[in-house]
């Protein structure tokens, strides 16, 4: 599995070129994709790079790789980053290593998205992967029932936990929030599902990320698939 996610990070950074603004990526086959980058910045590549998180922006400093934030650098031309799960459309869903607010603000400040993946992750229909819901600490338990309502009035039925830490404490994002990941077995509507929970006060983000990545390049027994257009 980790070789297919670095055969996979391998093939991403070929679309890397000198001079790019490029968003990096959260998980552990992003990771791999930053130490491509740092391996090309080693030899004269010049970028600037925009983190997804905290992680990888110190991964990303113990390889040299000139870093910069959103302010500074507002529109990206590349983001590489991995993903949970995803379907032959190209949606995915992501926030399994608890970034995907700053994974998808990233993401929609970049001309192109390239997800990184092992074929594991592929999916007929979104949902096998619990969908974590970013949200804010304030009425926690009022936003968890709220959440509940909206979906069985979707017809989507699951358990919802509160995310905790290895520490045993409850899980805090890069931001601050907490995390409900939401065990839906099979979603129905992922589009009509991201609207109704971004109506509920509290949510800030979810994992769902629709209509943003341009390619999935997925890395197998077969070799390497390309679903999409990764540009040139």
């Amino acid at each position: 599995m980790d070789n297919a996610k670095r055969m996979a990070a391998e093939r991403a950074a070929e679309f890397v070129r000198d001079g790019m603004r490029l968003g990096l990526g959260t998980g552990s086959t992003a990771a791999h994709f930053v130490d491509c980058v740092g391996e090309r910045v080693a030899a004269g590549t010049k970028l600037i790079c925009v983190p997804t998180s905290e992680a990888t922006r110190k991964q990303a400093e113990k390889l040299g790789i000139p870093l910069s934030t959103l302010d500074e650098t507002p529109e990206l031309d590349l983001t590489v980053d991995g993903a949970d799960e995803f379907d032959q459309e190209l949606r995915l869903i992501k926030g399994g290593g608890g970034a995907l607010l700053r994974e998808k603000i990233v993401a929609n400040a970049s001309e192109r998205m390239i997800v990184i993946t092992d074929a594991s992750k592929s999916v007929a229909r979104l949902g096998r992967f619990p969908l974590p819901v970013e949200i804010v600490p304030f009425g926690a338990e009022a936003t968890r029932r709220a959440i509940t309502r909206m979906l069985v009035d979707m017809d989507q039925t699951g358990a919802i936990r509160l995310r905790m830490g290895a520490d045993g404490l409850v899980f805090v994002t890069d931001g601050g929030h907490y995390i409900f990941d939401c065990a839906l077995g099979s979603i129905a509507d992922p589009d009509g599902l991201a609207r109704a929970l971004h109506e509920i006060p509290g949510v800030v983000e979810h994992g769902l990320f629709l209509g943003l990545a341009d390619a999935v390049i997925v890395a197998g027994d077969a070799g390497i698939k390309i679903i999409g257009n990764p540009g040139p």
